[in-house]
């Protein structure tokens, strides 16, 4: 446990050192596009199989170990009309400038709607 924790600490450290050059992290919300409904989850990324049922969506897990805020904003869709989501990480307890930047990305996605206000 303390081991986990130390390298928890190192993992922090080091965002806090990348947010003193950028405001906000951008990466995919997840790791495949959207799949249909009736399938459960997806089995395999690029050709590679799946161990478990949250593998697909490790980028939100491991972004979870950071400490800190994060969001899932709409960003455009794929080919079948299905949207895709952009995760947005704010620095540690930036929760308010995290909110504003995906505020920003909302309304310059004025052809997606603005389904999620934030006020």
């Amino acid at each position: 446990m303390q081991r986990a924790e130390r390298i928890r600490a190192r993992i922090y450290a080091k965002m806090i050192e990348f947010f003193r050059t950028f405001d906000v992290l951008a990466c995919p919300t997840v790791a495949v596009a959207p799949f249909p409904v009736e399938q459960r989850f997806p089995t395999e990324i690029a050709g590679e199989r799946l161990q478990t049922y949250i593998d697909w969506m490790f980028l939100t897990f491991v972004i979870t170990l950071t400490g800190c805020p994060a969001i899932s904003v709409p960003c455009g869709v794929i080919a079948s009309g299905l949207p895709v989501g952009l995760q947005l990480v704010g620095r540690p307890h930036g929760d308010y400038e995290l909110l504003a930047a995906a505020r920003v990305l909302e309304q310059t996605r004025g052809d997606m709607g603005n389904p999620f206000p934030i006020l």
